[in-house]
């Protein structure tokens, strides 16, 4: 029993660490291509399901899919804009075809796509999930403050709050073992909802306004409906999360003391297809790994993948009552501010971690090193430096992530890949 309360508290704590960056991309989205509020919590209930799907499918690991690692899954940020411009141009319908198009693409080229694993050596791996976690930082600052565009963003009681549960979280790490100190996160926010709810910073009308239990339909929004240009566009995107997914895996991997093999990198590129394959036909989103999960398991210590089958469990189980799930939504995010900066700053000290071995094997090593994370977290914040370039590039060289990925692999390849006669 009492094992039982300990996996599920892990549990939920993964829960909170994901749940705000996967209902942010529903709210963008569904508010720039015009829903109505009542679509608008389908689109944020079905998209917390479909991500508890996405994880199962990935936790598990069979013959043909399934990456076996204890890694949480949730809609990829990079497809906010293209999905937003695709809405605009083309209709709701577009997007969704597009979707489902970009998620047999993936299934259809993962056996390649794993076949490329010799490309991703520990100097490129531990590069991208640094540059994973840097990227992600600007995020939690932001939500520090009270989030972009807030009205109070930068106010004393945020960033008090923010802080606030920051030090809560370290406080407890530092002074803790065991459980409590696995749970550091879950304790950490809580106490900065109480402390919020004291300061009158908590709302309630997410939870008085959502319905206990919604059934579950695919195209919502009507038959899909395929043009070329959209799907040209998610299947970039598609491109992009999976080079984001490859450095989460091999994180994952280093973490739990997993070998990733070319077969696992397949494995793991085809359960992500069908995920994004199911979330066009029950119109959600395209999913992908979430480094927050990472961050947290690498201060927990917890890396067992039971939690994650139930975290995945209580996300599908939110998304059948939207009731319960608005429950998540009262949490400041000021205060999942404060904790994203421990979990984000975990991601990069794992990539360090990576890094350090292949340190001091050489220069060349280092000049890959320095570019990649330059050029990541330089693209990161000054995103429309290729702006001049056509809009499908863009997709590619507007992110951070995948910016920094490619510089890393490329140089990888020219630096340790192709012969130099003049080394000795």
């Amino acid at each position: 029993m009492n094992n039982t309360i300990r996996n599920s508290t892990l549990a939920i704590q993964h829960v909170l660490a994901m749940y705000a960056g996967a209902v942010i991309v529903p709210l963008i989205v569904g508010g720039a291509i015009g829903l109505t509020s009542e679509q608008l919590t389908y689109l944020v209930a079905i998209d917390i399901l479909m991500c508890g799907v996405a994880t199962i499918l990935q936790v598990m690991s069979n013959r043909f899919f399934g990456i076996g690692l204890p890694v949480v899954l949730g809609c990829t940020f990079t497809a906010v804009g293209p999905m937003i411009a695709i809405g605009g141009e083309y209709g709701v319908s577009a997007i969704y075809g597009a979707i489902i198009v970009s998620g047999i693409f993936v299934i259809l080229v993962s056996g390649i796509f794993g076949s490329l694993v010799r490309f991703f050596p520990p100097v490129v791996t531990g590069s991208v999930v640094t540059i994973i976690g840097i990227t992600l930082i600007p995020v939690a600052i932001n939500n520090m403050g009270g989030g972009q565009g807030a009205s109070d963003f930068g106010s004393v009681s945020n960033i008090s709050l923010a802080f606030g549960t920051l030090l809560f979280i370290v406080l407890l790490y530092r002074f803790s073992t065991g459980f409590l100190r696995a749970i550091s996160i879950l304790l950490g926010i809580i106490a900065g909802t109480i402390i919020a709810g004291i300061m009158g910073k908590v709302e309630l009308a997410a939870v008085k306004e959502a319905s206990f239990f919604h059934v579950v339909q695919p195209f919502y929004f009507g038959t899909p409906t395929f043009e070329i240009s959209p799907i040209i566009t998610m299947i970039l995107v598609a491109m992009v999360s999976l080079v984001e997914s490859t450095g989460v895996y091999f994180a994952l991997g280093d973490i739990t003391g997993k070998k990733i093999e070319k077969e696992d990198l397949s494995k793991g590129y085809r359960a992500e297809g069908i995920a994004v394959l199911l979330g066009g036909i029950f119109n959600s989103f395209p999913y992908t790994t979430f480094s927050q999960n990472v961050g947290l398991m690498q201060m927990s210590g917890v890396k067992s993948k039971n939690i994650i089958y139930i975290t995945g469990g209580i996300l599908i189980a939110l998304g059948f009552i939207p009731k319960i799930a608005a429950l998540t939504t009262i949490i400041p995010t000021s205060v999942l501010g404060g904790a994203m900066i421990a979990m984000f700053g975990m991601v990069v000290a794992q990539g360090i971690k990576m890094l350090s071995p292949v340190m001091s094997e050489s220069q060349d090593n280092l000049m890959i090193i320095a570019c990649s994370i330059g050029m990541g977290l330089g693209v990161t914040i000054v995103p429309d430096l290729f702006i001049s370039l056509p809009s499908s590039l863009r997709i590619l060289t507007s992110n951070g992530i995948v910016a920094g990925s490619v510089t890393a692999i490329v140089l990888n390849i020219v630096f340790n890949m192709i012969p130099n006669k003049n080394r000795n």
